[in-house]
């Protein structure tokens, strides 16, 4: 099983916004053919984010969110992550040290400072967009056949 951490506008593409481009990611966690990985800080942020005014969310639909998402999540308990790059958005170093500590395989985000750390340092696992980790849980790829592999 893939092991994945979502940034949080992932999460929101998958569990407010519906975003068709996510579909796979959603149906893959629903299926149990991928992990979500989260802990405090990241599920803090989600929180926080629910409440903008800008997502015109009642507290139903926030905790209606919450439940979604919180359900699929496997909580990671806080700890020391390997030295790391620094990402130029402070706000998304915890993405990345999350996904170190927890020993994901894929860290998916749309975010620009997040992105433009993939290939230019050796991180212990991938930076990809939703379309590309998508692409990941079709048959047969590359990362699925290391997936099922017996370690």
């Amino acid at each position: 099983m893939l092991r994945f951490v979502l940034d949080t506008n992932v999460v929101l593409d998958l569990f407010h916004w519906a975003n068709t481009d996510a579909i796979p990611l959603m149906h893959a966690l629903e299926s149990g053919h991928i992990s979500c990985l989260a802990d405090a800080r990241t599920l803090d942020e989600l929180q926080r984010v629910l409440t903008y005014p800008q997502l015109k969310l009642t507290p139903a639909m926030q905790a209606a969110r919450w439940a979604q998402y919180t359900r699929h999540v496997t909580h990671c308990p806080a700890g020391e992550a390997p030295t790391l790059p620094r990402c130029r958005d402070r706000d998304d170093q915890k993405f990345l040290e999350l996904a170190a500590r927890a020993q994901a395989d894929v860290l998916v985000s749309k975010d620009k400072a997040l992105l433009k750390l993939r290939g230019r340092t050796r991180l212990p696992f991938r930076i990809l967009t939703p379309a590309a980790a998508c692409a990941l849980l079709v048959p047969g790829s590359a990362m699925d056949a290391a997936a099922q592999s017996p370690a």
